[in-house]
Protein backbone atom coordinates (compact mmCIF):
# COMPACT_ATOMS: atom_id res chain seq x y z
CA UNK A 1 0.00 0.00 0.00
CA UNK A 2 1.51 3.06 -1.05
CA UNK A 3 0.84 6.71 0.16
CA UNK A 4 1.48 9.73 -2.06
CA UNK A 5 4.65 12.03 -0.55
CA UNK A 6 5.62 15.49 -1.78
CA UNK A 7 8.95 14.09 -2.76
CA UNK A 8 10.75 10.71 -3.40
CA UNK A 9 12.97 9.37 -1.03
CA UNK A 10 16.57 9.77 -1.94
CA UNK A 11 19.26 6.74 -2.80
CA UNK A 12 20.41 6.54 0.39
CA UNK A 13 16.88 6.34 2.03
CA UNK A 14 16.16 3.25 -0.36
CA UNK A 15 19.48 1.70 0.27
CA UNK A 16 18.92 2.11 4.07
CA UNK A 17 16.00 0.71 4.47
CA UNK A 18 16.67 -2.26 1.69
CA UNK A 19 19.46 -2.82 4.17
CA UNK A 20 17.19 -2.48 7.24
CA UNK A 21 15.10 -5.95 6.12
CA UNK A 22 18.65 -7.72 5.69
CA UNK A 23 19.94 -6.39 8.78
CA UNK A 24 17.43 -4.55 10.67
CA UNK A 25 20.81 -3.72 12.88
CA UNK A 26 21.31 -1.62 10.34
CA UNK A 27 18.24 0.47 9.90
CA UNK A 28 18.65 0.68 14.18
CA UNK A 29 22.27 2.27 13.60
CA UNK A 30 20.82 4.51 11.17
CA UNK A 31 17.88 5.60 13.38
CA UNK A 32 20.31 6.29 16.73
CA UNK A 33 23.05 8.09 14.46
CA UNK A 34 20.26 10.45 13.11
CA UNK A 35 18.73 10.69 16.66
CA UNK A 36 22.49 11.61 18.38
CA UNK A 37 23.33 14.18 15.54
CA UNK A 38 19.64 15.29 16.27
CA UNK A 39 18.16 14.79 12.70
CA UNK A 40 14.55 13.72 12.36
CA UNK A 41 14.52 10.85 9.44
CA UNK A 42 11.64 11.04 6.98
CA UNK A 43 8.91 9.19 7.14
CA UNK A 44 9.66 6.52 4.36
CA UNK A 45 12.80 5.92 6.02
CA UNK A 46 10.81 5.79 9.57
CA UNK A 47 8.80 3.46 8.05
CA UNK A 48 10.88 0.87 6.79
CA UNK A 49 13.18 0.43 10.02
CA UNK A 50 10.53 0.13 12.45
CA UNK A 51 8.96 -2.44 10.48
CA UNK A 52 11.71 -4.39 9.45
CA UNK A 53 12.85 -4.11 13.56
CA UNK A 54 9.20 -5.45 14.47
CA UNK A 55 9.44 -8.30 12.08
CA UNK A 56 13.03 -9.54 13.01
CA UNK A 57 11.53 -9.27 16.77
CA UNK A 58 8.12 -10.81 16.15
CA UNK A 59 10.09 -13.51 14.07
CA UNK A 60 12.43 -14.26 17.45
CA UNK A 61 9.47 -14.44 19.66
CA UNK A 62 7.80 -17.18 16.83
CA UNK A 63 10.96 -19.20 17.02
CA UNK A 64 11.84 -19.05 20.77
CA UNK A 65 8.47 -19.89 21.81
CA UNK A 66 8.07 -22.30 18.99
CA UNK A 67 11.33 -23.90 20.14
CA UNK A 68 10.40 -23.78 24.30
CA UNK A 69 7.07 -25.57 22.39
CA UNK A 70 8.96 -28.36 21.11
CA UNK A 71 11.20 -29.19 24.10
CA UNK A 72 8.08 -29.59 26.15
CA UNK A 73 6.01 -31.40 23.89
CA UNK A 74 9.82 -33.80 23.20
CA UNK A 75 8.99 -35.47 26.05
CA UNK A 76 5.89 -37.08 25.25
CA UNK A 77 6.90 -40.26 23.53
CA UNK A 78 4.67 -40.01 20.03
CA UNK A 79 4.88 -36.78 19.61
CA UNK A 80 8.51 -36.83 19.67
CA UNK A 81 9.06 -38.82 16.77
CA UNK A 82 6.09 -37.07 14.86
CA UNK A 83 8.26 -33.56 15.63
CA UNK A 84 11.28 -34.86 14.62
CA UNK A 85 10.14 -36.10 11.42
CA UNK A 86 8.38 -32.44 10.79
CA UNK A 87 11.56 -30.49 12.42
CA UNK A 88 13.56 -32.48 9.66
CA UNK A 89 11.41 -32.11 7.12
CA UNK A 90 11.38 -28.62 7.10
CA UNK A 91 14.91 -27.84 7.84
CA UNK A 92 16.76 -30.10 5.10
CA UNK A 93 18.29 -28.45 2.54
CA UNK A 94 15.92 -28.71 -0.94
CA UNK A 95 16.68 -25.95 -2.95
CA UNK A 96 20.58 -24.50 -3.43
CA UNK A 97 20.94 -25.68 -0.33
CA UNK A 98 17.63 -23.19 1.35
CA UNK A 99 15.23 -25.37 3.56
CA UNK A 100 11.83 -24.71 3.42
CA UNK A 101 11.44 -22.19 6.30
CA UNK A 102 14.48 -20.71 5.08
CA UNK A 103 13.70 -20.10 1.33
CA UNK A 104 10.25 -18.60 2.10
CA UNK A 105 12.08 -15.97 4.94
CA UNK A 106 14.63 -15.11 2.07
CA UNK A 107 11.53 -14.97 -0.70
CA UNK A 108 9.56 -12.49 2.18
CA UNK A 109 12.83 -10.56 3.29
CA UNK A 110 13.47 -10.55 -0.73
CA UNK A 111 9.95 -8.65 -1.87
CA UNK A 112 10.25 -5.85 1.25
CA UNK A 113 13.64 -5.19 0.16
CA UNK A 114 13.22 -5.14 -3.82
CA UNK A 115 9.72 -3.03 -2.70
CA UNK A 116 12.19 -0.44 -0.84
CA UNK A 117 14.56 0.31 -3.04
CA UNK A 118 11.49 0.74 -5.58
CA UNK A 119 10.30 3.33 -3.21
CA UNK A 120 7.43 1.99 -2.47
CA UNK A 121 5.89 1.02 1.35
CA UNK A 122 5.53 -2.47 1.35
CA UNK A 123 2.89 -4.32 3.01
CA UNK A 124 2.62 -7.06 5.37
CA UNK A 125 -1.05 -7.64 6.94
CA UNK A 126 -0.95 -6.66 10.65
CA UNK A 127 2.60 -5.38 11.23
CA UNK A 128 2.27 -2.64 8.60
CA UNK A 129 -1.20 -1.59 9.94
CA UNK A 130 0.63 -0.80 13.66
CA UNK A 131 3.56 0.81 12.23
CA UNK A 132 1.13 2.99 10.20
CA UNK A 133 -0.75 3.57 13.07
CA UNK A 134 2.55 4.69 15.52
CA UNK A 135 3.19 6.93 12.64
CA UNK A 136 -0.27 8.64 12.16
CA UNK A 137 0.54 11.83 11.14
CA UNK A 138 3.94 11.21 9.72
CA UNK A 139 3.11 9.53 6.74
Amino acid sequence: MSYVRNSSPSVLERLVAAASYIMPLIGLAFFIIAYLMKKDLRAFLKYHIFQSFFIAFALWLIFTGLGYVMNILSYIPILKNILGMITFLLNTPLLLGFSVITLIYSLFVLYLAISSLCGKDSYVPWVSDIIKENLRGQL
